[in-house]
């Protein structure tokens, strides 16, 4: 039975969230409280682990996700299971939507109504988008516990602070480590994480 579920809200998380992996983590935050698979809390670190993984973040943390709620029914086995089960519920949805469309392009790429529904689609995305980036910042820069009892000097996390603005200042302001990838600022970040956490 949980498998059945697992599989039923990865499908509909695939199949609202319009505007790629990103778009997932709203669905996620109401997974979390809906179902105790995780906490908000893990979120956070799911996307900091699916954005420094190959592969969409969408299907990193749907696979992640399995894999912890399925660890707990069966061992490895059960992991494993949970993990493909669940990746499989994200990416039904698109496929199927990919097998239909296929199957009449030529009618849905000339007509009105389609191009209406997604020029309709962007702001919905970006609106998705913009609130999984706020709740990422405000669990990762304000201590929400304490932020729910009203807002004070105890509810910031300086550390999240400082790390920003020294990402911001050496992604935008100092020129030699402007153009440097983003994969080693992630690998930057992760090991000051690591040392803070000591």
């Amino acid at each position: 039975m949980l498998y059945l579920r697992l599989f039923w809200e990865f499908f509909k998380t695939g199949l609202f969230a319009v505007g790629g992996g990103m778009a997932t983590i709203p669905f996620l935050y109401d997974m979390a409280a809906a179902t105790g698979w995780f906490t908000g809390d893990d979120v956070a670190n799911m996307i900091a682990v699916g954005e420094s993984t190959p592969g969409p973040i969408g299907v990193n943390m749907a696979t992640y996700v399995g894999y912890l709620t399925g660890q707990g029914e069966g061992g490895l086995a059960g992991a494993l299971l949970g993990a493909v089960i669940a990746t499989v519920g994200l990416v039904t949805p698109s496929i199927l939507v990919i097998l239909i469309i296929a199957a009449f392009l030529k009618s849905f790429r000339d007509s009105r109504y389609v191009q209406n529904a997604f020029y309709g689609l962007r702001p919905a995305s970006a609106g998705l988008i913009s609130a999984a980036g706020l709740s990422v910042a405000i669990s990762n820069l304000f201590f929400p516990d304490v932020l729910a009892q009203g807002f004070q000097l105890a509810a910031l996390n300086w550390k999240g602070w400082i790390l920003a603005a020294v990402l911001w200042v050496l992604t935008n302001k100092v020129k030699k480590t402007k153009g440097l990838h983003p994969i080693l600022f992630i690998l930057a970040a992760a090991v000051v994480g690591v040392l803070w956490s000591m």
